[in-house]
């Protein structure tokens, strides 16, 4: 009778080990991406509700390649951001190209020679890789009156639609996501080129409104997990 009973709690606990072994493998499967890493914000607010950023405290993740471009007066400027009120999305504009290259060609802009001033904080390549251009806590010249108080992120893409690939896209959405938490900022702080200026910048998201609201709605799901 005691064998029994050992026996059958025996098996009772493999069931239960079986179970739990179980769930935490197939949770992601059954419910969509796992749970958000928690992010700590580097914003905090003094005695009359001014945010105050500690920017020393912000970690870049280590999945974002740092390779900034020289400080000059064309591209980075080396001023810093009054504050971080959003995030802006643009699109290279550029088919077939690379975020080196793009980074690259930012880079180039320091000898003064095309007049251009141009730059972003943040390249995703076609493949999700990240490259960070720009410090944190600078000013990058992509959003016209949104410079000194947003991060840039540029998009390459395959096509001339500017459609990303799952790879860019699912990166962007990581990269909003870490931005937005180390920023205190709410999703609805991420703007498109297009909001500041009118510009058709990043085309897709321009063009298919409804896949813009469908990428807020895939950056505010992760948020929300």
């Amino acid at each position: 009778m005691r064998q029994n009973r050992t026996r059958n709690l025996t098996i009772a606990a493999g069931i239960v080990l079986v179970f739990l072994l179980f769930w935490f493998l197939a949770r992601p499967l059954l419910f969509g991406r796992e749970e958000a890493e928690e992010i700590p914000s580097a914003v905090t607010t003094d005695e009359n509700g001014n945010r105050i950023i500690d920017w020393d405290s912000i970690v870049v993740p280590d999945y974002i390649e740092r390779d900034l471009l020289p400080v000059n007066e064309y591209s980075r400027p080396g001023i810093y951001l009054e504050d971080v009120r959003g995030v802006v999305i643009h699109y290279t504009a550029n088919p077939g190209s690379t975020a080196k290259q793009n980074r690259d060609y930012f880079a180039g802009l320091a000898d003064g020679v095309s007049g251009t001033y141009a730059s972003s904080h943040f390249i995703i390549d076609t493949d999700g890789s990240i490259i960070q251009c720009i410090p944190m806590s600078e000013v990058s010249y992509a959003s016209n009156d949104r410079n000194y108080d947003t991060i840039s992120i540029e998009c390459c893409h395959e096509d001339e639609d500017g459609k990303f690939t799952k790879d860019t896209y699912d990166s962007l959405v990581k990269l909003v996501v870490w931005l937005c938490e180390t920023y205190d900022l709410e999703t609805d702080s991420v703007i498109r080129h297009y909001d500041v200026t009118g510009k058709e910048c990043p085309l897709y998201f321009v063009v298919h409104e409804d896949k813009w609201e469908e990428f807020l709605e895939d950056v505010e799901d992760v948020r929300q997990r």
